[in-house]
């Protein structure tokens, strides 16, 4: 997809007026600085640095190339959701990339550590893959990242980009499944995500609704979830209505608006990469405090639907063009 040349600047504060926004190919989709711009400093510089990012180290130019995919994900200890999901889904861009090293690490080190201890399995944590691709004498490195918002988790992710570009020849940063959401002639993920996932939305009537779980995030990104359920509206799809465990809107947000529809029966699914515990426990346990019991508290019939996002097909296809924008960005010149 190309993206043509954006007619605004993009003013990112009375400092910066002078980055403006231009398109380019999806996989090196971003903005770049205004040309009237003489002598950008590194600040200018970094403030533009949206969409995937590249760096090509200078020290290390004359480096032969040997390249490698490093793939990002939170992670979960539900091995048989893990296996569904993100294991799914790395077979899925190893597949698309078949002569490529593909590696897997997890950003969650406390996840990283139950595995260990209970399967016996060493998963590296970001910081420890790369080291070892390093030490492999790999030069090149596509990061993609499994993240569903750029919130926290792919905060972590640009961190790891930020801090090991320099012991690497190039490295390039992919976006998460949602980035761009049609502003700027850009694309819209969120659009393109909200077709996707609807594909496994069951069939409901006037009274019926589909409560969609997000994780939530003290990252400003969580306003993601406002853009999603404005989709997930624009498309009619019904009563579907996103909630989160730990941001916002909440459980509490959404019942009143269920009461006011008239909502006898919803279907409860997370909007999370895997089934974990917050799928298992948080949204469809036994407990009193679960949302399915909390939901049948005020009278209504709770279905549920314990699948990760990483179990439709449509979802992991935008994962795996998300992995090729980040490899197509590493090999471009």
């Amino acid at each position: 997809m190309l993206h043509k040349k954006l007619k605004t600047a993009l003013i990112l504060s009375l400092a910066i007026t002078s980055i403006g926004a231009f398109g380019a190919t999806s996989f090196a989709a971003g903005y770049t600085l205004n040309p009237e711009v003489k002598d950008a400093t590194p600040a200018l510089k970094q403030a533009a640095e949206i969409g995937v990012r590249t760096y090509n180290n200078p020290a290390m130019q004359n480096a032969a190339n040997k390249d490698a995919i490093l793939v990002l994900s939170f992670g979960t200890t539900y091995k048989d959701s893990r296996e569904k999901t993100i294991d799914k889904t790395v077979s899925d861009i190893k597949a698309a990339h078949p002569n490529q090293k593909v590696v897997v690490a997890f950003t969650s080190h406390i996840i990283v550590d139950r595995i260990k201890a209970k399967e016996g399995l060493d998963i590296p944590t970001p910081e420890k893959a790369l080291e070892q691709l390093k030490e492999d004498g790999y030069t090149r490195v596509a990061i993609t990242s499994l993240d569903v918002i750029p919130g926290m988790e792919y905060a972590y992710d640009s961190a790891i980009f930020d801090l090991y570009k320099n012991d690497f020849k190039k490295m390039t940063l992919g976006t998460p499944i949602m980035y761009w959401m049609g502003q700027e002639d850009q694309r819209d993920d969120v659009e393109e995500f909200v077709q996707a996932f609807s594909t496994q939305f069951p069939k409901i009537g006037e009274k019926e609704a589909v409560l969609v779980m997000a994780h939530g995030t003290p990252h400003p990104a969580n306003a993601y979830y406002s853009v999603v359920q404005n989709r997930l509206d624009s498309a009619k799809l019904g009563n579907v209505f996103i909630y989160s465990v730990e941001g916002w809107p909440h459980l509490d947000t959404v019942i009143p608006m269920l009461k006011a529809k008239g909502i006898k029966t919803v279907t409860l699914m997370p909007m999370m990469m895997v089934a974990g515990d917050h799928a298992n426990n948080d949204m469809a346990g036994a407990e009193e405090d679960s949302h399915k019991s909390i939901l049948e508290k005020n009278g209504i019939t709770v279905k549920t639907y314990i699948h990760g996002l990483g179990e439709n097909d449509a979802i992991r296809h935008m994962f795996v063009e998300r992995a090729d924008e980040a490899w197509n960005a590493l090999e471009a010149e």
